[in-house]
């Protein structure tokens, strides 16, 4: 089994910059794509990347699902 982290659910609520940095920082090796909550995404696994919904109706952008690998 992968020692990698898979998944932050203690970055729901920060800022979405911080959440990146702190998922950066876990895990280099991944793509990261912010994107507003509710947005259509297309459909897919990818090992190599991390999507970070925020609240885009709000100023600081806060993280509102937990991010995971996929």
């Amino acid at each position: 089994m992968s020692s990698e982290k898979t998944s932050w659910p203690e970055v729901v609520g920060w800022p979405a910059t911080a959440a990146v940095t702190q998922i950066n920082s876990d895990r280099p090796d991944v793509s990261i794509e912010v994107v507003p909550d509710g947005a259509t995404v297309p459909p897919g696994f990818n090992a190599k990347r991390v999507r970070v919904f925020f609240n885009a109706g709000d100023s600081t952008g806060p993280v509102m699902r937990t991010p995971f690998v996929g």
